[in-house]
């Protein structure tokens, strides 16, 4: 899926200027970030006041695709085609220094830029939205019963290329002042990272329905990221 060049070209908007040395521009990196996700940040302007929404989001290509419903005031500003910034973070580890000035953290992030468009050809929205199901559980679409037209009437479906996108990263331990190594201060990383729960089963489930084969990938205690990260390279 991802064809052309290698790398999106940087302007003033997308130039990472603070610590340009964790700035990564292509697309492999960028595309990696994104793929070990889930949750984005946009960010949109509506007569002059800037909101950032949450939001589930899923890559194919170069090309970006979030949902919500046909209500949400911000998918119909959206869907105008109005630019946007979306944005995703991964939280690797707080650093502490040996100083409050050089706490940090260790982060894995994207900012992309563009603009939303809306699906509106209904088979095309229906054919997304299965292939959101099949980003996150490959294999899944084959148990379920199929979106109804009500269902794909009361979704709004967006999609957005990515004109430019930079990824910016931090890991390894803490850089302190030279003269700091000599106090008794621990320093060091604590690693973070989002990790699968054990399943809840819903009380209602039929008797005898087991666990199926295609969420085998979610067992308890992995790195969601992870997750995530191999179902993308499936998909």
């Amino acid at each position: 899926m991802d064809t052309g060049i290698d790398a999106f070209s940087p302007t003033e908007r997308s130039r990472v200027k603070r610590l340009h040395e964790r700035g990564r521009y292509d697309r492999a990196t960028v595309h990696a970030i994104l793929d070990a996700g889930m949750i984005a940040h946009i960010g949109y302007v509506i007569d002059g006041q800037p909101y950032v929404t949450p939001t589930a989001y899923w890559r194919d290509g170069d090309r970006l695709y979030w949902h919500g419903s046909s209500a949400s005031r911000m998918l119909r500003s959206q869907a105008e085609g109005i630019p946007v910034c979306l944005t995703v973070t991964h939280l690797d580890g707080l650093v502490l220094a040996r100083s409050g000035f050089h706490h940090s953290i260790n982060y894995r992030s994207v900012m992309v830029f563009g603009k939303a468009q809306l699906i509106e050809d209904p088979a095309e929205k229906i054919r997304h939205l299965d292939r959101f199901v099949e980003r996150v559980y490959p294999g899944r679409n084959a148990t379920l019963r199929a979106i109804d037209p009500q269902e794909a009437k009361a979704t709004k479906l967006l999609t957005m290329e990515i004109e430019e996108a930079s990824a910016k990263i931090r890991t390894g331990p803490p850089k302190d002042d030279e003269p700091d190594y000599a106090l008794d201060c621990w320093a060091g990383v604590i690693p973070v990272a989002q990790v699968v729960g054990a399943a809840v089963p819903d009380p209602l489930l039929k008797a005898g329905v087991a666990w199926p084969e295609h969420l085998r990938l979610f067992t308890e205690h992995r790195r969601f990221d992870a997750v995530m990260t191999e179902h993308a390279e499936s998909y």
